[in-house]
């Protein structure tokens, strides 16, 4: 670490040299935008390759002032700079003081605000007023301070209703914001389980809904990624202090600040002889037992109980019937996260904990747990307990590694709290500086690419010694970093390479790479891959999962249960689970909340489902809590893989559903037009039901006077840009394609490129007043001289400047060959989750529209309904329909209602991504619902700036083979050169004549001129942004 100091030196002359080399460029356009974006893996080709050819508010005070950059509003990034770390900080107060003071700040005494602020007496049972605060705006507080030094603060708050997410806030300091990490602290709600388990018809048990459970609570601000394992520290100057929060998320209650200092707990040793000066005594003959499922309270609605089946000794057990017998696992990996059991001692003295609890994540690795007692950490060690790799259970008593003697832990008879919370205990400095090191193994990547491509030729000599002397030397800097690392981590963990292997493998290439230049060329390919993996190790490391079945609290000498099964246990238990795969029907979900009566009564609404089985698990519990219980309509709901491909099959059969979830984006059309899907449009409530959702949503579900399908899902491209490197190249974010143009020769010129895919043709077309289709659908528009304009400055882009026809979004913009990526926004929580390092360096906004006549600029996007947020997460694809064979189509028009309505589709979403994480946070169509999804506020801003713009895409009887016509001619031009035009007229034909076809199938006009004026207007009708010709 040592070399920390030299290393940033050398970047930033680095830096200085980039800008002076970049800034001869000139200044090219102005930008808009700003928010937050992902990352994954997949085949690469370039058009040239595939060719075989080259390819803050003012205020009458004397303040600080306070950059507005909290809402998602233009990104000015001639003003960017890079903010510090926390370690910097630190740096940059060496040798502070720590004054042994504290101040209390009550949260009524603010002195400046921008929200609409309420003083709230006597809230949660606090005696005293709160200022409440709202999820937008700030609220700023002025503290005196005698002596100058370094303190913690700490806030004592209370959740107000909202959206049920994590509070989010920004600390500022006289001003300013102190480090990065100060952008995001994080103040959990309070969930507990809303009763116990019931079992459905199955037998199986289905968890209680998670309820919020709120209380005040007093929290230091600590780092919401966990890298620092104690609470934060801020230099307050003596006099005056300001201290501002910005909320990000979330309404609170604030009783007061303090600034203080932390108590730092005692060492493990120095407590016991405490013990024995005190006269405490071990207990005997005691033993308690808590069952990780019935946990209290917990900071997330992820963390509720969940069910192994696959060990005889979890308590409740069942070798076939889901029994909710543990709780954690792969829900309890993220810092900060924690569970808390209460339990009463019957007597006075000294105990030992221990917990029957499995690892099975990360192999050759460790989980750390921070444990508390009544809110208290007992002794340091207790701060960064360990639990081992482990496939099965093991008991894992609390104590020294180093003698095994187990930790002591004085208990007063009466109730207590355990709470356990995620930390990254001894890999917090490893992980926090391993993150800032791949942003600069990141950059170093990127500084030769604009030299060599990123396709370099492995027999040129680019001279890199020579004209990247600082690139090559920070290698070694690097090097140094990581070797450093890698030894940290062999003293921690005890062991060399395994799971630290990918740390040397990549320290290893940086010193061949810095010893011998020419190698680079050779090499680049691999030094990219290495660190796509070594980001993704990252990302696994710091998931600290760890699943709990038992805690014991107990007297020293008393004798724990076997935490692993016995052979007779195991044998016994898989005879039996082999047995019930032959009895039980594991394609259907229990019901529940319907008696016998009901069942006998009416025959159950059929509903198949294409996901996975814990999404219909969640949906089911939701259809009985709720559409059962209101409407008394009993419903089975069956998992169908691939429903678009059995539906009309099963239907044409007779043995079909009622409901279909699930359809993809042509089915509905495809499936109507041949009688498979009713029409909603003839339900007398469907213009208030189509209310709940954008006009544009229904384009692809609607041919003339019929709709076949309510959206359940809708997403859409937004632009994505690294706010780094478009400051280092002195470019802005582009407004319009005109600036994109602009900005394209300047990243080609730096080895850099868009990511853009063919299939932004229909956008373009869009913002220029054209469709894809004339009306009704009997041709398309690909021979007007708008859509062969717009083909040709496509197509270009590809063969001319040499964009990629298919690679990987995320990891490109993760090493910034493709600073600019245009990109579905199922992007932004890919980045979010998987590109830590990237935090605070990246934004997005909305896609390049085109400027029109009047100055104005038109933002029409097409709708991406396939994209990768649709396939990662709801209930398959973006449609739903009812069969025209059901007979039951009025209660089936009841559950499509029910299932698009807004609190359904709220309480869907966050279970979905309760159980999934936030990079599959659920694209709902329903624009109240997202509302009240766990977005920040400046990205709901930025989605809704988009989303407003939104057009559906046309889909007619024969448009599939659009689709794939359009694709032969755009490879045919790009791919073997062929004329614009002539091609695109080739195909057109093709396209045309299976549009004729099919019209002739379905009996409908095959000529413009015979469409009914009512379909023309129709047609028209469909669309908000395109005027009609």
């Amino acid at each position: 670490m040592g070399n920390r100091a030299l290393r940033l030196l050398l970047i930033a002359s680095a830096c200085s040299l980039v800008t002076i080399s970049v800034f001869a460029l000139g200044p090219i356009l102005s930008g808009i935008g700003d928010g937050s974006a992902a990352v994954a893996g997949a085949a690469e080709t370039t058009a040239a390759q595939a060719a075989g050819t080259a390819g803050p508010d003012d205020h009458p005070d004397a303040r600080p002032a306070y950059p507005d950059d909290t809402i998602a509003s233009i990104d000015d990034l001639t003003a960017y700079v890079r903010e510090i770390g926390y370690q910097d900080y630190l740096r940059q107060h060496e040798g502070a003081a720590r004054p042994q003071t504290s101040v209390l700040i009550p949260g009524t005494g603010y002195s400046f605000t921008d929200m609409d602020i309420q003083v709230l007496e006597g809230l949660g049972g606090y005696e005293g007023a709160a200022v409440g605060t709202t999820e937008t705006g700030f609220i700023e507080w002025e503290v005196y301070i005698d002596q100058p030094g370094l303190y913690n603060i700490a806030v004592r708050y209370y959740p107000l209703p909202g959206r049920g997410m994590t509070l989010e806030r920004e600390l500022w300091i006289n001003g300013q914001r102190p480090f990065a990490g100060a952008r995001s602290l994080r103040f959990t709600r309070v969930w507990g389980d809303e009763g116990p388990p019931r079992k459905d018809s199955m037998g199986n048990e289905i968890r209680s809904p998670q309820i919020e459970k709120p209380m005040w609570l007093e929290v230091p601000l600590t780092d919401a990624y966990g890298y620092s394992g104690e609470p934060y520290l801020f230099y307050f100057h003596e006099g005056v202090n300001t201290i501002r929060l910005t909320s990000r998320t979330e309404p609170m209650a604030i009783a007061y600040l303090k600034v203080y200092q932390a108590e730092r707990p005692a060492p493990y040793a120095e407590v016991v002889e405490s013990y024995k000066a005190n006269g405490y005594e071990p207990t005997k003959d005691k033993l308690i037992r808590l069952q990780g499922q019935d946990a209290q309270h917990r900071s997330d609605s992820t963390l509720f109980p969940i069910a192994d089946l696959g060990d005889p000794t979890v308590e409740p057990y069942h070798p076939a019937e889901i029994r909710l017998n543990t709780i954690g696992g792969h829900r309890w990996t993220s810092p900060g996260q924690w569970i808390s059991w209460v339990f009463t001692v019957p007597d006075d003295g000294l105990y030992k904990i221990a917990l029957k609890a499995k690892q099975a994540v990360r192999v050759g690795a460790f989980s750390s747990r921070k444990l508390m007692i009544d809110g208290k950490v007992p002794f340091e060690e207790a701060a960064r307990l360990r639990f081992p790799y482990s496939v099965r259970y093991q008991m894992h008593v609390l104590g020294e590694e180093a003698t095994g003697e187990p930790y002591l832990f004085y208990l007063t008879k009466g109730t207590h709290e355990l709470r356990l919370e995620v930390v990254l205990g001894d890999m917090g400095n490893i992980l926090g500086t391993l993150e800032d090191s791949l942003y600069e193994l990141n950059t170093i990547f990127r500084r030769i690419i604009m030299i060599t491509s990123g396709n370099p030729d492995p027999f040129r000599s680019y001279e890199l010694h020579r004209r990247i002397p600082e690139v090559i030397e920070r290698m070694r800097v690097e090097a140094g970093v990581l070797e450093d690392l890698v030894a940290e981590y062999s003293r921690i963990t005890g062991m060399e390479g395994g799971h630290s292997e990918i740390i040397s493998r990549v320290a290893r290439l940086l010193r061949r790479m810095a010893d011998d230049p020419d190698l680079i060329p050779r090499v680049l390919l691999d030094y990219r891959d290495n660190l796509g993996t070594l980001g993704t190790w990252v990302y696994q490391t710091r998931e600290q999962a760890l699943q709990i079945d038992q805690i014991f609290i107990a007297s020293v000498e008393q004798k724990l249960p076997r935490p692993t099964p016995t052979i007779w246990q195991t044998l016994v238990h898989e005879v039996r689970s082999l047995i019930a795969s032959f009895t039980r029907r594991y394609d259907l979900i229990g019901d529940m909340g319907i008696s016998a009566e009901l069942a006998k009564e009416k025959e159950p609404l059929k509903v198949w489902i294409g996901a996975g089985r814990d999404q219909a698990q969640i949906l089911k519990q939701m259809i009985d809590d709720t559409f059962v219980a209101e409407t008394g309509i009993p419903v089975v709901l069956q998992l169908v893989p691939n429903v678009d491909q059995l539906f009309i099959r099963a239907a044409t059969a007779g043995t079909g559903p009622d409901v279909a979830l699930g359809l993809n984006v042509p089915d509905p059309i495809n499936f109507g037009m041949r009688g498979g899907l009713m029409n909603l449009a003839e339900f007398e409530d469907f213009p208030e039901v189509a209310q709940r959702f954008m006009k544009c949503a229904f384009v692809p579900f609607t041919f003339r006077d019929k709709v076949f399908a309510l959206p359940q899902m809708q997403s859409f491209p937004l632009m994505f840009y690294r706010k780094d490197i478009l400051a280092e190249l002195g470019l802005e974010v582009p407004e319009t394609w005109d600036d994109l143009y602009r900005i394209l020769p300047v990243l080609q010129r730096n080895k850099m490129l868009i990511g853009i895919g063919p299939g932004i043709f229909q956008t373009r077309l869009y913002q220029r007043g054209e469709v894809t289709f004339k009306p009704d659908g009997v041709e398309t528009n690909l021979d007007s001289e708008t859509a062969v304009q717009t083909f040709r400055e496509l197509t270009e882009l590809f063969s001319l400047y040499g964009l990629l026809l298919t690679y990987n979004a995320e990891n490109r913009f993760r090493l910034g060959e493709m600073p600019i990526v245009i990109e579905d926004w199922g992007l932004y929580n890919r980045l979010q989750v998987f590109a830590p390092e990237l935090r605070g360096e990246w934004g997005f906004t909305l896609v390049p529209g085109t400027r029109q006549p009047d100055g104005t600029i038109n933002r029409t996007v097409a709708s991406s309904p396939s994209g990768a947020s649709l396939t990662q997460a709801g209930m398959g694809g973006p449609a739903v329909g009812i069969s025209s064979q059901s007979k039951k189509k009025q209660e089936a028009w009841e559950f499509l209602k029910w299932l698009t309505r807004e609190d359904t589709q709220v309480r869907f979403g966050l279970e979905l991504e309760s159980l999934m994480g936030p990079s599959a946070r659920y694209p709902t169509s329903n624009l109240e619902a997202f509302k009240k999804l766990p977005w920040t506020v400046e990205e709901q801003q930025t989605i809704m700036a988009q989303w407003q713009w939104i057009e559906g895409t046309q889909e007619v009887p024969g448009s599939y083979y659009y689709t794939r016509m359009y694709n032969w001619a755009f490879r045919a031009v790009v791919l073997d050169h062929r004329p614009v035009r002539e091609t695109l007229m080739t195909y057109n034909e093709q396209i045309n004549y299976e549009l004729k076809t099919k019209r002739k199938e379905f009996g409908l006009e095959t000529r413009l001129e015979d469409v009914p004026e009512q379909w023309v207007d129709a047609f028209w009708d469909k669309f908000t942004h395109i005027p009609r010709k």
